[in-house]
């Protein structure tokens, strides 16, 4: 069975049209051109942009001069509200005095650390879950959070503000668009940003939450009672160039990108890695296998033993890359396949269409774990593949989310086997991130 995508749009449609589309879901407003494009440019009266499939335009972008091309404000508008001045918006300086303090909680020794943690998680995640036909997206969005909860600030979902945060983040992400109006309209300082009423409502009672949670662990730091956890790793790191750390406002933001990218990305990969197997039942039988015998004693320094696991998760970030698109911009004017980006050009690089790039990748939209072994698979996997985009902005978690996936996976799999709904084939659409627009419906039965 081939794993669903939206229907792309006709290749030409007005200005107008486009916009509406693009607001609404990103996917399905793309034509189907770009699934073997190269380079697309795309014109507005207020700006150009570029969308790049290029290997070597990707990797003057992402690894060669990424410090040229610094993320485009245009997009941070849209999360703003939520996310202040966190490290997932900031360019240059200050974005770099932010990685510096960051990085060292995310390195390897820290990951074995917080694996007991991803593991009751993964284990309170299964025991949730009931026989018979269900919704999985709540479910993996529930244990993703779990995950951070615990992993951050030591404290499980059940916790009556980590409940809180979690239901008010349910809500801030189906009503906030991955764009707002600012991405396509060039708007003053001083105008106001065109959120909607709610979308900023809900960001606020956010903060104010993980302010609490963050002012509370600044005490317990100061009182010596911290618990040795993300949150107390990075709030009492210091930057090695100025000598500063993070202040209670500052953690406030970067705690705001940890809970949307770990929980947010991590949630819409699983749901749609379990969707996969549930369509494609020798693919679960083998995970099912390893997980068996993983679950039998499960240690971090096992988990090697998670080999086609991991493959399926690798493969479930191929098909259905969390954040689809990413936007970065010109601070010069940049030759680019013989056509010049003027300075402040949009240039867009699309794992969605890059993971499913006819001209790349080998049976692009067909579901193969085994692909990744392969002289082609390994080939685009290197120069096609950036669910954690690439180079100097690599995502800070991705080796975070590597040893989260598939743990969870196989807890999850060692217990339950899975059925989809041939009649309830779920669509993607983009929202924060890419998900299921009725939800991903699976049926669950106890393995014996």
């Amino acid at each position: 069975m081939t794993p669903p995508k939206p229907d792309a749009r006709p290749d030409k449609v007005s200005l107008w049209r486009y916009l509406k589309l693009f607001r609404q879901d990103i996917l399905s407003a793309q034509p189907a051109k770009l699934y073997r494009a190269w380079m697309a440019e795309f014109r507005t009266p207020f700006f150009r942009s570029y969308l790049v499939n290029d290997p070597k335009l990707l990797r003057m972008v992402l690894n060669e001069r990424p410090m040229d091309f610094p993320k485009s404000d245009r997009i941070g508008e849209g999360l703003r509200p939520l996310l202040g001045n966190s490290v997932f918006l900031t360019n240059g300086a200050l974005w770099q005095k932010q990685r510096r303090i960051i990085d060292p909680a995310f390195e390897g020794g820290r990951l074995r650390d917080t694996f007991p943690a991803m593991l009751a998680a993964g284990q309170a995640a299964t025991a949730r879950l009931t026989e018979g036909p269900q919704d999985i997206e709540p479910e993996t969005s529930h244990a993703a959070a779990d995950v951070i909860f615990r992993t951050l600030f030591s404290i499980p979902i059940e916790h009556a503000i980590a409940t809180q945060v979690f239901d008010q983040f349910r809500d801030y992400q189906r009503t906030q668009p991955i764009l707002n109006l600012a991405a396509f309209v060039p708007v003053p300082a001083w105008v106001p940003r065109f959120h909607r009423a709610r979308t900023k409502q809900t960001a606020r009672a956010i903060r104010a939450l993980i302010t609490r949670l963050t002012t509370d662990r600044m005490a317990q730091i100061t009182a010596g009672t911290a618990p040795d956890d993300l949150a107390t790793k990075i709030m009492t790191t210091r930057d090695p160039v100025s000598g500063d750390g993070f202040s209670t406002g500052e953690m406030v933001d970067q705690v705001a990108i940890f809970f949307l990218a770990g929980h947010e990305t991590s949630a819409s990969a699983l749901a749609w890695a379990l969707y996969l197997l549930a369509t494609h039942p020798d693919a679960q039988d083998k995970v099912a296998q390893e997980a068996d015998s993983f679950m039998a004693d499960p240690q971090f320094a096992r988990l090697s033993t998670l080999k086609f696991t991991r493959d399926v998760f690798r493969e479930a970030l191929r098909l259905y890359p969390p954040v689809p698109m990413m936007v970065r911009q010109t601070s010069r004017p940049e030759q680019m396949r013989g056509r010049t980006a003027p300075k402040g050009a949009q240039v867009v690089l699309s794992p969605w269409h890059l993971h499913r790039h006819t001209r790349l990748w080998d049976n692009p939209d067909g579901f193969d774990p085994t692909r990744f072994g392969t002289p082609n698979g390994r080939t685009s996997a290197r120069e096609a593949y950036i669910p954690f985009s690439s180079g100097a902005r690599v995502c800070t978690g991705a080796g975070f989310a590597m040893v989260e996936g598939p743990l969870l996976l196989a807890t999850v799999l060692a217990r339950w086997q899975l059925s989809a709904d041939p009649q309830r084939v779920p669509v993607p659409v983009a929202h924060l991130t890419v998900r299921a627009k009725d939800g991903i419906w699976l049926t669950l039965s106890k393995r014996p």
